[in-house]
């Protein structure tokens, strides 16, 4: 029996010449299964062209996104974290950190500036769920106070982009007064006249909700954002029963009243030069 037996030999090409697509050039959308080029997606705001999902970002791009190349100053990266309450799970709490910076190349999960949007100066603090999931320890919510205090003093537009999954218990309730000091200073900033604008991006949770991130004078949320306090699964556990389809995300969260706008992050910029225009003119 010969048949599948090949007459003549083939050219081979050695297993190292082989060419293969360069990691990283490439991603899977995780939506809609398309493939799609980093630079089409970079282009895009990390934006799905063909179904609209909204990649996961970080805040060196959302920094990107806003100022673009080298229009601003960063603020109160000296404020670094400590392990006031020796805390320790299944490691340490200061090498959680040191992971968290070595991974990210972030001081901590949120960083914060002054620069120039369109004709606009603002003060600006951009959360990162890629350090130790964006939480609010006392550090991030220092941060974010004087931020808000720089606004204040300077009379600029305010902007907090959220993304977290609330405090930090590594550092107990000294992450928990957080949320009160930083409701404080966004009282004390009211008082100026100067719109604040929160931004909620997937997921924006516990304490941080709880907090700032809804104390906007507008409140926008990127499409499908997860949105709430405790989490579906929490909740589920706690009541034993199954919650509506849905009910944690930025559609459901607008139509009751809870935020007042949705952006597409193609279109955030934009709209947020309109805002100011309108709000600061």
């Amino acid at each position: 029996m010969t048949w599948y037996l090949r007459k003549e030999e083939g050219i081979r090409t050695p297993s190292t010449e082989k060419i293969g697509a360069p990691d990283g050039l490439w991603v899977k959308c995780p939506a809609c299964n398309k493939p799609l080029h980093i630079k089409e997606l970079m282009t895009s705001s990390y934006v799905c062209p063909h179904c609209a999902y909204h990649f996961p970002i970080g805040s060196k791009e959302y920094f990107r996104l806003l100022f673009g190349e080298g229009s601003y100053e960063v603020l109160f990266e000296e404020i670094l974290p400590v392990d006031a309450l020796g805390f320790t799970d299944t490691r340490p709490y200061p090498q959680r950190i040191q992971e968290a910076q070595r991974k990210t190349g972030l001081t901590e999960a949120v960083r914060c500036a002054v620069g120039k949007v369109g004709p606009h100066t603002i003060a600006a603090a951009v959360m990162d769920f890629g350090f130790i999931g964006g939480s609010m320890g006392s550090v991030v919510g220092e941060r974010i106070a004087r931020t808000i205090r720089y606004a204040t003093e300077h009379r600029l537009p305010l902007l907090i982009i959220s993304r977290s999954g609330g405090a930090r218990m590594m550092e107990g309730s000294l992450s928990l007064v957080q949320m009160a000091k930083t409701a404080a200073w966004l009282s004390q900033y009211a008082k100026t006249g100067l719109p604040y604008i929160s931004v909620l991006t997937d997921p924006t949770m516990g304490g941080v909700t709880a907090s700032f991130a809804m104390l906007g004078d507008i409140n926008i949320a990127e499409p499908k954002a997860l949105i709430g306090f405790a989490g579906p699964r929490v909740i589920r556990e706690a009541t034993g029963k199954d919650l509506p389809p849905g009910f944690q995300e930025a559609e459901f969260q607008l139509e009751h009243g809870f935020i007042d706008l949705i952006v597409d992050r193609r279109e955030l910029k934009g709209t947020l030069l309109r805002l100011w225009d309108l709000l600061c003119s």
